[in-house]
């Protein structure tokens, strides 16, 4: 009579807490249901988002199924929740399939869940849960800010608190780079991994990416960069401004000294190689200019440029020619050349058609004396007799007229 004064609701846990006290006797006979009705699938899930949990039955002869979580506590009996945890909802229930979602998972959650379904003997499977944790934002750090070109620097790159461990690969600019990683394990099987990255920089790098990439399950394109700032000595290069041709006696000379570094050079100096510097040569800031050449000035004239970093220099040979009044060479009129090259290779040419003719004829007329013997001879033996005798038969053939 007490009974039938309860709830619906109450009456399913009377009946439920009866009847699953009675299959927990029995859970002794127990069988996996590896090769039965009862199929379930791992799950993987990162912290804090949803996990969907399925028990599903092959040919269910009207069995009841339950879920269990890790501590065999039942989490659903049928489409009935025993477990006081609102974070566990149904999501589908039939003969065929119970569905459970479970939201907000946490590494608490983490273990082995188990889908009971009560035959004769009783069906198990196993649902494992594993719970990934992302790490944190990766922290990158260098040794120096500013590296000197030639020199090495080291770069390290630090992923905190993930499950599993990450991995930390490493790229410049497109180029893959090999970093030292070392794994420490805290509580709660979370990981953090620090990698460290030696390189030996150049002036080309300087202003170049440097990018620390995490490869975690739980995350994607995850990665922090640092742009390389790398100081190197000067570019030094000399433009002459004045004059566009051949130096010569009397005219001036402009020349200007280009230098490029980082940090941009602070002191540039001219000065003339193993000579004095003419007196009268005015220097202003990187330009150099000299006035009324003469050939005494000839020689190297070098720019020196200096930073922080070092120092670099180009040169200039000065040859100063003679005036153009005095036989200076003129500019080449490579048309005039070019004339006077056609008609000597005309005249050539000329030449060998008059030499080929002349000896044509002269070889022409050799061959026809050399053949008269053979002019009246029967056949080819008495032609090589005649043609042997020569002259001397000559007698033989003249002709007299009276």
């Amino acid at each position: 009579m007490a009974i039938s004064g309860l709830g619906t609701h109450s009456i399913s846990l009377f009946f439920y807490v009866i009847f699953a006290t009675f299959l927990h006797k029995g859970a002794a006979q127990t069988i996996s249901a590896q090769g039965q009705n009862l199929v379930t699938n791992n799950v993987s899930v990162v912290e804090g988002e949803t996990a969907i949990i399925s028990c599903q039955v092959k040919d269910n002869d009207d069995s009841v199924i339950q879920l269990l979580n890790p501590n065999r506590q039942t989490i659903y009996f049928r489409d009935v929740r025993p477990l006081k945890d609102s974070r566990f909802q149904l999501v589908n229930f039939s003969d065929n399939e119970l569905l459970v979602s479970l939201s907000n998972v946490s590494l608490s959650d983490e273990g082995r869940y188990v889908c009971q379904l009560y035959t004769d003997p009783p069906q198990e499977a196993y649902a494992d849960i594993t719970v990934l944790v992302p790490p944190g934002n990766p922290i990158l750090e260098s040794r120096e800010e500013i590296v000197s070109e030639g020199n090495e620097t080291e770069i390290t790159c630090t992923a905190m608190g993930s499950k599993p461990a990450s991995t930390i690969k490493w790229m410049k600019g497109d180029q893959p780079l090999q970093g030292e990683a070392t794994v420490e394990e805290l509580y709660d099987r979370m990981f953090t991994v620090t990698s460290r990255l030696r390189l030996t920089v150049s002036k080309e790098d300087d202003g170049v990416a440097v990018i620390c990439i995490i490869d975690h399950p739980a995350v994607k394109d995850f990665q922090a960069q640092k742009y390389l700032e790398v100081q190197y000595k000067p570019e030094v290069q000399i433009v002459v401004e004045f004059p566009e041709g051949l130096t010569r006696e009397g005219e001036n000379l402009e020349l200007t000294c280009k230098a490029n570094g980082k940090p941009q050079p602070h002191q540039i100096n001219w000065l003339k190689v193993d000579d004095d510097f003419p007196s009268h040569a005015v220097i202003t800031g990187s330009d150099l200019f000299i006035e009324n050449l003469n050939k005494s000035y000839n020689g190297t004239y070098r720019c020196v440029a200096s930073n922080l970093v070092g120092e670099a220099y180009d040169d200039y040979i000065l040859y100063v020619y003679d005036s153009r009044a005095d036989g200076a060479p003129q500019k080449i009129d490579h048309a005039v050349i070019g004339g006077i090259v056609a008609v000597v290779v005309f005249a050539m040419l000329c030449l060998l058609i008059v030499l080929g003719r002349y000896f044509a004829r002269h070889k022409g007329t050799y061959f026809t004396h050399e053949a008269k013997g053979a002019d009246d001879a029967a056949d080819a033996d008495t032609a090589i007799i005649n043609a042997e005798g020569g002259h001397n038969n000559s007698d033989d053939k003249k002709e007299y007229y009276i």
